[in-house]
């Protein structure tokens, strides 16, 4: 018996070891009993960990607000506000810097070291006592994670064809959100769940009566789906583009427009980077767009959007902030919908046409 007590003993013992070993970071406010945070990486050299760890120790709590799209903590200062990829922290009226941007890496939220050090910093009482143990033993990230904003993983979808019409074969269409996730929610209670489903409807329908072609849509009532169902639309041999629409929402409800987005592998929009076809796609949709009187912000990488990877083409359209009193009204009203999805119809058109035009000179 008396053996068996020691190598108990002893196995608590390793058990115990192996957690220490295990715990790069120690974090507490000062004269507070610091705690071991064991999940540590390291992205572009700059340490990261998860937010629901972080807080905890300095005696915070916050939570994901799934219809803002942001992070909330509640602080001694007051609540404060932060989005995942943003520069700035807002508390009340104030905004506070972000010197590396948080990110999702791994499935979880992540915050920089700076950000605990400085900005959570003048969010609570005291000082914070932050301890790196061992940085060899921080996990390395490979920058190419900046598309997985939901903390998600990528479906690839792949579009290895040729085209040789100007004609789309078929067209897939990703109205965002859905069921329980109503995405933003914006003035009078506007969803981006319901205006991003409705231009869709009215997307697939004029194609389908003016091309005659399939359109394959990820929801086609309200239900709610995860990232591979919502980019299962475009697993079709037929599919030559992929149209994912979202709406947006600001902290002030001066700021309107709309912004497309491609992989952040597309390039820039001057040289090559021309010849890439979710950029030629992109650049189609955001001429009709401006042509039928909408107000495009930018076309440009999408470093914070998730749009799955491959060569399928591929544009992330926000079409507006439903903050906004004119963008709500537009996309809230039936007629501002319907020249919406007309215009994107267009700028898929000249897409078309545009690929026959590359793939000719290539």
């Amino acid at each position: 018996m008396k053996k068996i007590v020691i190598s108990l003993s002893l196995l608590l013992a390793l058990l115990c070891c192996v957690g220490v070993a295990g715990a790069n970071v120690e974090l507490a406010l000062k004269g507070k009993k610091a705690q071991l945070i064991s999940e540590v990486y390291q992205y572009d050299g700059v340490v990261y960990l998860a937010i629901d760890d972080v807080l905890p120790a300095l005696g915070l709590r916050g939570y994901w607000d799934s219809v803002a799209h942001c992070y909330k903590i509640r602080t001694p200062m007051g609540r404060a506000t932060f989005f995942p990829g943003g520069r700035y922290l807002r508390i009340g009226d104030r905004f506070l810097p972000i010197r590396h941007p948080c990110r999702f890496i791994d499935g979880k939220l992540r915050v920089s070291q700076d950000f605990v050090e400085e900005t959570l910093s003048r969010l609570v009482v005291g000082s914070i006592y932050f301890r790196n143990l061992d940085p060899a033993r921080a996990i390395a990230v490979a920058n190419d994670n900046s598309d997985d904003i939901y903390g998600a993983y990528s479906f690839l979808v792949r579009s290895d064809r040729e085209r040789r019409s100007t004609r789309l074969r078929a067209v897939a269409i990703d109205p965002a959100h859905g069921g329980d996730d109503s995405g933003t929610v914006g003035i009078d209670n506007l969803k981006e769940k319901t205006v991003v489903l409705a231009v869709a409807r009215k997307l697939e329908k004029r194609l389908k009566m003016r091309l005659g072609i399939p359109v394959y849509l990820s929801r086609n009532d309200d239900y709610s789906l995860d990232l591979r169902q919502h980019l299962a639309c475009a697993d079709h041999d037929d599919v030559d583009a992929l149209v994912q629409l979202h709406a947006q929402a600001s902290l002030s409800g001066d700021v309107h427009g709309v912004h497309l987005y491609v992989r952040s592998s597309s390039g820039t929009l001057s040289g090559r980077g021309r010849t890439d076809p979710s950029l030629i796609l992109a650049l189609s949709v955001s001429e009709a767009l401006r042509d039928a009187g909408f107000d495009v912000v930018e076309v440009a990488p999408a470093h914070l959007v998730t749009t799955g990877k491959g060569n399928l083409p591929t544009v992330v359209i926000e079409m507006g902030y439903l903050t906004n009193s004119d963008d709500a009204a537009v996309l809230g009203s039936d007629n501002g919908q319907q020249r919406m999805a007309n215009a994107i119809f267009s700028g898929l058109e000249a897409f078309a046409k545009a690929s026959r035009k590359t793939g000719e000179t290539n």
